[in-house]
C-alpha cells in the first residue's frame, strides 16, 4: 500500500478530509485506500466527494463489497452512482444486493437501465450474457469513415470501452462485422464503413456460452472484446478482456477451493460467516470420511493376512499415498486441459491410452526405488524384514506399479466421467481421488501380496 493510501486508511473522522485525500490519488490507489475504511465511514465519505469520483470508485472491479456500501447510502446518491457506472459493473453489484434493496433501487433508475438490468440479470454470472456489457458502439454499414470518427468523438465519454466499432443492420440489429479502431483511423475518410471490413464471418459467442468458451476465444484470437449475439444474429453486448480477467480470477479461486475438497466460497475468506464456512466444508469432509471407511472395511477383509505377515502393514501408508499422489497429478492435468479447451470430452480414450503407459512407467520407477530401499535397510541392518525379505520387496515393487498405474488412469478418467454426468470436473478434488485410490490400492496390494507370498508368509 502507498503512503497516501495508508494515511487515508486511518479512518479519519472527517468525511470531507477523506474525500479530498482520495480525490488526489490515482483511481487504483483511491480504491485501495477506500477499501480500508469501515462501511459507515466509506458511505459518509461518498456523500462528501464529487459524484465523478464516487462513480469512478464503484466502476473499478477491485473495489471490495460495493453492494454493502450502496445499501448505506441515501437512495438519491445510490441511484446516481448506479446510473453512472458501466452496465456490467452495475449488474454485478445489483446481483449481490438483497432482493428488497435491489427491487427498491431498480425502480428509481431510468426505465432504459431497468430494462437492461432485467436482461442482464436473467443470465447466470458464469455465462457470456452474465459477463457482458451492453455499452458498445454500433454504426450502420453505409456511414463514411469521417462521419464515424466524428461520432466516436461525440459519444466516447458515454461508453465504457471503445475497442472496436460494430457494424449492424439498422433494421434487424444483426451484426455484420467488427471494425477495429486502427482500421478506421488508417482508412480513407471518404470510404464507406462496409468497404473496409474483412469479408468473413465475425467472431461471436452466444449469451448462454460458458465463461470457459469466452476465455478460450478471446485467448485464441487475441481479442480485446468479443461480441455476444442471439440466435438471430442480433448484437446484444460485448465481453471485454478485463471482464475475462476478473472471471478467470474468480474461476481459479473456485477451482483451488474445490481441489481442496470443499465447496467454493461465495466471497473472501474473512467475510464468510462461521456457520457458512462449516457448511461449505462439512459436507465434503463427511463424504470423504465415509469413503475412507471403505478403507477400514478393506483392511478388515485382509485381517488374517495381516496377522500372519505384520510386516506388510509397514508399507500401507507408502502404497496408499503413492496411488493417491499419482491420481491427483493426473486429475489436475486433465481438469486444467479441459478448462483450456486443450482436450474435449470425446478425447477420453486418447487420454486413457496416454495415461496408461505413463502410469505404468511411473509405477516402475517408484517400484524400483521401493525395492532398493528395502534391500538397503535389510543389508545395513537398519531393519530386519525376515528371511523372505526379497519376496516382500518384490511385493511392494509390484504393488507400486499396479497402484500408480491404476491411480493415474482413474485420476485422468474421473473428470471426463463427471463432465459427462453434467458436473463440474473441478469437483474431482485431490482428496476425493486419493480416497478412491486408497480403497482400490489396498485391494491391489493384498492381492499381489497373496500371489507372491502364498506358501511362505501367507
Amino acid at each position: 500500500m502507498t503512503a497516501s493510501s495508508k494515511a487515508t486508511a486511518g479512518h479519519l473522522a472527517d468525511p470531507v478530509a477523506i474525500a479530498a485525500r482520495l480525490d488526489r490519488l490515482r483511481i487504483a490507489d483511491a480504491v485501495e485506500a477506500f477499501d480500508q475504511l469501515d462501511h459507515p465511514t466509506a458511505a459518509s465519505a461518498l456523500e462528501a466527494m464529487p459524484l465523478r469520483l464516487a462513480v469512478g470508485l464503484f466502476d473499478e472491479a477491485g473495489l471490495d463489497h460495493p453492494y454493502k456500501i450502496i445499501k448505506l447510502l441515501p437512495d438519491h446518491l445510490a441511484v446516481a452512482i448506479l446510473d453512472g457506472i458501466s452496465a456490467d459493473r452495475r449488474t454485478d453489484i445489483m446481483r449481490k444486493l438483497p432482493e428488497a434493496d435491489r427491487h427498491r433501487l431498480s425502480k428509481l433508475l431510468p426505465q432504459g437501465i431497468q430494462d437492461q438490468l432485467v436482461q442482464l440479470l436473467n443470465y447466470p454470472q458464469t455465462t457470456a450474457g452474465g459477463m457482458m456489457t451492453t455499452e458498445f458502439l454500433s454504426l450502420p454499414p453505409d456511414w463514411r469513415v469521417d462521419r464515424a470518427l466524428s461520432h466516436i468523438r461525440e459519444v466516447a465519454k458515454e461508453k465504457e470501452t471503445i475497442y472496436a466499432i460494430y457494424l449492424v443492420d439498422p433494421a434487424s440489429q444483426r451484426l455484420i462485422q467488427a471494425l477495429s479502431l486502427r482500421d478506421l483511423v488508417v482508412a480513407d475518410p471518404a470510404a464507406r464503413l462496409d468497404s473496409i471490413i474483412q469479408n468473413r464471418e465475425p467472431l461471436t459467442v452466444a449469451p448462454t456460452a460458458s465463461r470457459n468458451e469466452v476465455n478460450a476465444l478471446i485467448s485464441k484470437y487475441d481479442l480485446l472484446a468479443l461480441p455476444v449475439v442471439e440466435a438471430s444474429g442480433r448484437l446484444i453486448g460485448i465481453v471485454t478482456a478485463d471482464d475475462v480477467i476478473d472471471a478467470i480470477v474468480d474461476q481459479a479461486t473456485e477451482e483451488v477451493q474445490q481441489f481442496g475438497g470443499m465447496e467454493a466460497l461465495d466471497g473472501p475468506y474473512m467475510e464468510i460467516g462461521f456457520m457458512a464456512m462449516i457448511k461449505k466444508r462439512a459436507g465434503w469432509l463427511c463424504a470423504l470420511f465415509l469413503s475412507e471407511m471403505l478403507t477400514a472395511s478393506a483392511m478388515q477383509h485382509y485381517e488374517s493376512q495381516l496377522e500372519r505377515a505384520v510386516v506388510l502393514t509397514l508399507f500401507i501408508p507408502l502404497i496408499m499415498s503413492s496411488g493417491g499422489n499419482s491420481g491427483s497429478q493426473a486429475t489436475s492435468l486433465i481438469i486444467r486441459a479441459l478448462a483450456l479447451g486443450e482436450v474435449k470430452l470425446g478425447n477420453w480414450w486418447r487420454i486413457a491410452l496416454r495415461e496408461l503407459p505413463a502410469g505404468l512407467f511411473l509405477g516402475v520407477i517408484l517400484g524400483v526405488i521401493g525395492f532398493i530401499r528395502i534391500a538397503i535397510w535389510q543389508q545395513l541392518g537398519l531393519h530386519n524384514y525376515g528371511e523372505h525379505w526379497i519376496l516382500i520387496a518384490a511385493t511392494v515393487a509390484c504393488a507400486l506399479v499396479g497402484i500408480v498405474t491404476f491411480g493415474s488412469l482413474t485420476g485422468s478418467m474421473l473428470p471426463f466421467a463427471l463432465k459427462r454426468l453434467g458436473f463440474d470436473p473441478a469437483t474431482a478434488s485431490a482428496p476425493f481421488v486419493a480416497t478412491l485410490v486408497d480403497v482400490t490400492g489396498l485391494i491391489i496390494y493384498f492381492s499381489i501380496a497373496y500371489a507372491i507370498l502364498s506358501g511362505t508368509l501367507l
